[in-house]
């Protein structure tokens, strides 16, 4: 039987690498949104300088004019519907009722 060699001393540890930031969503042209959020698989951003309501679902991002809305809320029906109701200086904002923009 073979004696048993000595072991190697250990070698030092790298320094850990700080982790990246999660990357925002939307362009960075936009800016920072004064409101985002999530639910059901949904996201919001909105950008008032802009005038942009962005929403994103199952990775396609819909851009939408938000008019003269200062969007400050969000709230989603229950259910599968996912359909979204904004709230802003003149009251409820329907989804629907805003502009698609390319």
């Amino acid at each position: 039987m073979e004696p048993m060699k000595p072991m190697e001393p250990m070698k030092p540890m790298e320094p850990m690498k700080p982790m990246e930031g999660t990357k925002p969503w939307w362009p960075e042209d936009l800016g920072s949104p004064s409101t985002s959020g999530a639910q059901n698989g949904m996201k919001y951003a909105f950008f008032p300088d802009k005038h942009r309501l962005l929403i994103e679902t199952n990775g396609t991002v819909e851009t939408y004019d938000s008019g003269d809305h200062r969007i400050g809320g969000v709230s989603q029906a229950d259910g599968g519907s996912k359909s979204l109701t904004f709230t802003s200086q003149n009251g409820e904002v329907d989804l629907g009722s805003l502009k698609k923009v390319d």
